[in-house]
Protein backbone atom coordinates (compact mmCIF):
# COMPACT_ATOMS: atom_id res chain seq x y z
CA UNK A 1 0.00 0.00 0.00
CA UNK A 2 1.17 3.36 -0.48
CA UNK A 3 -0.87 5.50 1.09
CA UNK A 4 -0.14 7.35 3.98
CA UNK A 5 -2.24 7.51 7.15
CA UNK A 6 -3.01 10.40 9.12
CA UNK A 7 -2.09 9.75 12.35
CA UNK A 8 -2.70 11.24 15.84
CA UNK A 9 -1.43 10.65 18.95
CA UNK A 10 -3.04 12.01 22.37
CA UNK A 11 -2.76 10.85 25.98
CA UNK A 12 -5.89 10.52 27.75
CA UNK A 13 -6.93 10.20 31.36
CA UNK A 14 -9.22 8.07 32.95
CA UNK A 15 -12.16 9.42 31.38
CA UNK A 16 -15.19 8.45 29.73
CA UNK A 17 -13.97 8.08 26.49
CA UNK A 18 -11.09 5.85 27.64
CA UNK A 19 -12.88 3.72 29.78
CA UNK A 20 -15.43 2.96 26.64
CA UNK A 21 -12.13 2.60 24.28
CA UNK A 22 -11.26 0.22 27.10
CA UNK A 23 -14.03 -1.82 27.26
CA UNK A 24 -14.65 -2.20 23.91
CA UNK A 25 -11.35 -3.70 23.25
CA UNK A 26 -10.92 -5.89 26.78
CA UNK A 27 -14.76 -6.83 26.53
CA UNK A 28 -13.77 -9.11 23.22
CA UNK A 29 -11.03 -11.09 24.95
CA UNK A 30 -13.23 -13.51 26.74
CA UNK A 31 -15.75 -13.54 23.91
CA UNK A 32 -13.04 -13.82 21.40
CA UNK A 33 -13.87 -17.79 20.44
CA UNK A 34 -17.96 -16.53 20.03
CA UNK A 35 -17.82 -12.58 19.49
CA UNK A 36 -15.44 -13.05 16.30
CA UNK A 37 -14.57 -9.45 17.05
CA UNK A 38 -10.98 -10.50 17.05
CA UNK A 39 -8.79 -11.92 14.51
CA UNK A 40 -5.13 -14.17 15.16
CA UNK A 41 -2.55 -13.37 12.75
CA UNK A 42 0.74 -15.44 14.04
CA UNK A 43 1.28 -14.68 17.74
CA UNK A 44 -0.42 -11.62 17.72
CA UNK A 45 -4.65 -10.95 18.26
CA UNK A 46 -6.23 -7.88 16.22
CA UNK A 47 -9.28 -6.66 18.06
CA UNK A 48 -11.60 -4.29 16.28
CA UNK A 49 -15.40 -2.88 16.80
CA UNK A 50 -16.80 -0.41 15.52
CA UNK A 51 -18.67 1.93 18.19
CA UNK A 52 -21.44 5.04 17.27
CA UNK A 53 -20.20 8.30 18.51
CA UNK A 54 -23.65 8.79 19.90
CA UNK A 55 -22.78 7.15 22.70
CA UNK A 56 -19.68 9.36 23.86
CA UNK A 57 -20.98 12.63 25.57
CA UNK A 58 -20.80 15.63 23.91
CA UNK A 59 -18.21 16.70 26.61
CA UNK A 60 -15.55 13.78 25.93
CA UNK A 61 -16.34 13.89 21.81
CA UNK A 62 -15.27 17.63 21.85
CA UNK A 63 -12.18 16.80 24.40
CA UNK A 64 -11.15 14.56 21.91
CA UNK A 65 -11.98 15.79 18.81
CA UNK A 66 -14.28 13.15 17.88
CA UNK A 67 -17.44 14.70 15.73
CA UNK A 68 -20.78 12.89 17.03
CA UNK A 69 -23.64 12.16 15.09
CA UNK A 70 -26.32 10.28 13.76
CA UNK A 71 -24.06 8.92 11.02
CA UNK A 72 -20.51 8.96 12.51
CA UNK A 73 -18.97 5.97 14.10
CA UNK A 74 -15.42 4.65 15.29
CA UNK A 75 -13.70 1.58 14.73
CA UNK A 76 -11.61 0.65 17.61
CA UNK A 77 -8.32 -1.38 17.06
CA UNK A 78 -5.57 -2.78 19.58
CA UNK A 79 -3.15 -5.90 19.08
CA UNK A 80 -1.76 -7.73 21.55
CA UNK A 81 1.09 -10.51 21.49
CA UNK A 82 -0.60 -13.87 22.61
CA UNK A 83 2.71 -15.51 23.60
CA UNK A 84 3.80 -12.64 26.30
CA UNK A 85 0.93 -13.33 28.14
CA UNK A 86 -0.33 -9.79 28.43
CA UNK A 87 -3.25 -8.19 27.62
CA UNK A 88 -2.45 -4.64 26.88
CA UNK A 89 -2.29 -3.71 23.60
CA UNK A 90 0.76 -2.88 22.21
CA UNK A 91 2.02 -0.02 19.49
CA UNK A 92 1.35 -1.20 15.78
CA UNK A 93 1.89 0.68 12.64
CA UNK A 94 -1.68 0.83 10.69
CA UNK A 95 -1.99 2.68 7.10
CA UNK A 96 -5.22 1.74 4.90
CA UNK A 97 -8.33 2.93 3.30
CA UNK A 98 -12.52 2.37 3.93
CA UNK A 99 -15.15 2.98 1.72
CA UNK A 100 -18.88 2.81 0.99
CA UNK A 101 -20.70 3.17 -2.09
CA UNK A 102 -20.20 6.97 -2.34
CA UNK A 103 -16.78 8.05 0.11
CA UNK A 104 -14.18 6.83 0.96
CA UNK A 105 -10.60 7.64 1.79
CA UNK A 106 -7.67 6.87 3.89
CA UNK A 107 -7.97 5.98 7.62
CA UNK A 108 -7.77 8.79 9.92
CA UNK A 109 -6.39 6.77 12.54
CA UNK A 110 -5.84 8.50 16.44
CA UNK A 111 -2.99 6.66 18.95
CA UNK A 112 -4.63 6.37 22.48
CA UNK A 113 -1.84 5.88 25.36
CA UNK A 114 -3.07 4.50 28.40
CA UNK A 115 -0.30 3.63 30.96
CA UNK A 116 1.07 0.63 29.22
CA UNK A 117 -1.90 0.04 26.67
CA UNK A 118 -1.76 1.28 23.59
CA UNK A 119 -5.15 1.82 21.62
CA UNK A 120 -6.71 3.83 18.35
CA UNK A 121 -9.69 4.84 16.76
CA UNK A 122 -10.42 5.47 13.68
CA UNK A 123 -13.44 8.36 13.07
CA UNK A 124 -16.06 7.97 10.15
CA UNK A 125 -19.23 8.56 8.17
CA UNK A 126 -21.64 5.88 7.12
CA UNK A 127 -24.17 5.55 4.71
CA UNK A 128 -27.76 4.36 6.63
CA UNK A 129 -27.82 0.68 6.13
CA UNK A 130 -25.19 0.26 3.36
CA UNK A 131 -21.70 -1.77 3.99
CA UNK A 132 -18.58 0.30 4.84
CA UNK A 133 -15.77 -1.30 3.93
CA UNK A 134 -12.14 -1.49 5.46
CA UNK A 135 -8.62 -2.35 4.18
CA UNK A 136 -5.37 -1.94 6.00
CA UNK A 137 -1.85 -3.09 6.55
CA UNK A 138 -0.56 -3.47 10.07
CA UNK A 139 3.06 -3.82 11.82
CA UNK A 140 3.04 -4.64 15.71
CA UNK A 141 5.75 -3.26 17.63
CA UNK A 142 8.40 -6.15 17.60
CA UNK A 143 7.28 -8.02 14.78
CA UNK A 144 9.22 -8.57 11.51
CA UNK A 145 5.60 -8.86 9.40
CA UNK A 146 3.30 -6.77 8.16
CA UNK A 147 -0.69 -8.35 8.01
CA UNK A 148 -3.31 -7.29 6.05
CA UNK A 149 -6.70 -7.29 7.44
CA UNK A 150 -10.46 -6.34 5.91
CA UNK A 151 -13.34 -6.25 6.90
CA UNK A 152 -17.26 -5.27 6.30
CA UNK A 153 -19.86 -4.14 7.94
CA UNK A 154 -23.51 -2.53 7.95
CA UNK A 155 -24.30 0.34 9.85
CA UNK A 156 -27.63 1.94 10.46
CA UNK A 157 -28.48 6.06 11.21
CA UNK A 158 -28.48 6.27 14.99
CA UNK A 159 -31.72 8.12 16.25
Amino acid sequence: MVAQPVCQQCRLPNTSLSALILACVLSVVPLAGSAQQSTQYGPFELHHSIVYTTFLTPDIAAEYGIARGADKAILTLSVRDTTSGEIAGRPMTIEGRTWDLITGGELRVKEIREGRATYYIVPFEFLDREYRFFEFEFQPEGADTTYEHTMKVQLWRQK
